[in-house]
């Protein structure tokens, strides 16, 4: 059964590193679903974060893959159990002065920012799970979506 999967992994902060280990994805055909990759506490070293689909063997024998890599230290799978996940998204919907202030209404009900408003548009910053932003996103749309960017997932063990 496909399933959404987290893989964390602690890579050394050189030139390339990030397009060796996206071009293994590609090469053996696996589709990244969301990426995202920054600096650790030790500047020398970055976490990257990959969601992707696959069943249990996949995720398996992409790991042992990604753990050959050189520069790669560490790969860990964040299951959601024992994990956190986040993202961040902005959304940048049309506002009249009579949908703006329902959707400042909206945006405190999932505590998400406004962070931008002009005449004609209002941005909202949003960080949550991935079921929290479709959710935010679902309600927005009757008022008219003109824009929506995203970070993609990032993930830490619990404890």
């Amino acid at each position: 059964m496909q399933t959404r999967h987290v893989i964390s992994i602690l890579a050394a902060n050189n030139s390339g590193v990030l397009g060796r280990i996206s071009g293994l994805f590609s090469r053996r055909g696996y589709n990244i679903n969301s990426l995202s990759a920054g600096t650790t506490e030790d500047p020398h070293y970055s976490r990257i974060t990959v969601s992707l689909q696959g069943d249990d063997r996949v995720i398996e024998q992409i790991q042992k893959q990604v753990e050959k890599l050189v520069d790669v230290l560490d790969v860990m799978i964040l299951t959601p159990d024992s994990s956190i996940y986040r993202e961040l998204c902005f959304i940048k919907v049309e506002a009249d002065n009579k949908a703006r202030s329902e959707i400042f209404n909206i945006a405190g009900v999932f505590r998400a920012n406004v962070i931008d408003v002009n005449l004609q548009t209002i941005t909202v910053e949003m960080t949550g799970d991935l079921d929290k932003i479709k959710a935010f996103i679902e309600l927005m749309h009757p008022y008219g979506i003109i824009k929506i960017v995203r970070t993609g997932l990032t993930g830490i063990e619990r404890g």
